[in-house]
């Protein structure tokens, strides 16, 4: 304990043993009933014992509430006699509870404390799981469309000439498309730095479930002109405490992977229900599915929809990474399942301490 602990915890106890001795008397004046002032001082020595720290403090004020109760509020006044008829079984007793309350309260202040210690250590396993679990999505998602761009212009400056036209706007039109994929994992990435790294948390406030799902689906559009997204959301007005760029984030990342890795011409739908507790996003393809033995390691960072191919870049880990984090964050949950005619994603985020609807 530092000298500064100390000298707080020695500010601490005394000031309770003042406050209760104030009303001890205040008590004894009103009443003129000396038995329960005791009562006063155990109080006192519960919140020592709860605000500082150790054993000793909260034993030391159970020795001066004894004192205090045989010298102040014990006939004779303002003498210290142990020998009375009867008093030394009270002073005893009274001595033992202290002591007990003093010892249990202390013990119970260190059990708390090493569960919170337990808590935050799991805390930052777990924040170091998903931060190896990002470093390994990234260092699959970055080099390989980093290699296509490399090598795609290097065969256009190295033989534009021998080059048709054809040719040439293919090659082109693949530099295009991975930048734009780069730029996408880098959106996923500066999303990250909004969750707060001391707490794994978000700063929150209520927003419209609706425009939220309509802003992120017109940013979508904008990547990819040609998506077909149906959205269903309740009638309704629902607003849940959320940060409303991260959700848009992950919405984007789920119709993104729905729209590239179903394999299918079929419209992905984009629906919203809610229950007293939490409101559910849904994103359902109609198209392969997802490999059974690839569901639980979904969210890892290191599963891949698509490992060979033109579209290995294209792969889920960091994209469904980061949703899970994001996620996490906010205190909700999301999980992928299979359907009949293709694979469904669901995140659900609490509602907060209100329902919103109206």
């Amino acid at each position: 304990m530092t000298l500064k602990d100390f000298l707080k915890d020695c500010c601490i106890t005394v000031t309770l043993l003042i406050i209760a001795t104030f009303f001890a008397f205040s008590f004894h004046i009103a009443t003129k009933n000396s038995p329960n002032i005791g009562i006063i001082y155990m109080l006192a020595i519960v919140l020592i014992a709860r605000l500082t720290s150790g054993y000793w403090f909260g034993v030391i004020a159970s020795l001066v509430g004894v004192v205090c109760v045989n010298f102040l509020f014990t006939y004779p006044y303002l003498e210290l006699n142990f020998i009375l008829t009867g008093y030394p079984v009270t002073f005893l007793g009274m001595l033992s509870i202290s002591l007990l309350t003093s010892t249990t309260t202390t013990h119970l202040k260190h059990q708390a404390r090493i569960i919170t210690e337990r808590e935050k250590l799991l805390l930052e396993a777990e924040k170091e799981k998903m931060r190896a679990n990002l470093l390994r999505a990234i260092s699959h998602d970055l080099r390989t469309p980093l290699t296509s761009i490399i090598g795609s212009s290097s065969t256009y400056l190295e033989n534009h000439e021998a080059l048709s036209k054809a040719q040439q706007i293919d090659l082109v039109q693949h530099i295009y498309e991975d930048s734009n994929w780069l730029l996408n994992m880098v959106e996923n990435l500066l999303s990250v730095t909004r969750i707060h790294n001391d707490s794994a948390s978000v700063t929150t406030s209520l927003e419209p479930i609706e425009e939220v799902v309509s802003e992120a689906v017109f940013r979508l559009k904008k990547r990819l002109p040609n998506a077909h997204i149906k959205v269903s959301v309740p009638d309704e007005f629902l607003m849940i405490p959320m940060d409303a760029i991260l959700i848009e984030q992950v919405i984007i990342n789920l119709l993104e992977n729905a729209i590239i890795h179903s394999h299918s011409i079929k419209p992905i739908e984009c629906s919203v229900d809610y229950d007293d507790h939490f409101v559910s996003f849904h994103i359902i393809d109609h198209g392969i599915g997802i490999p059974e033995n690839k569901l639980s390691s979904l969210f890892d960072g290191n599963s891949y929809m698509d490992t060979t191919g033109s579209d290995i870049h294209k792969g889920m880990g960091i994209g469904l990474s980061i949703c899970k984090t994001i996620i996490i964050a906010h205190e909700g949950m999301i999980f992928a399942s299979n359907h009949k005619d293709g694979a469904s994603f669901t995140f659900k985020l609490p509602r907060g301490n209100e329902t919103n609807d109206l």
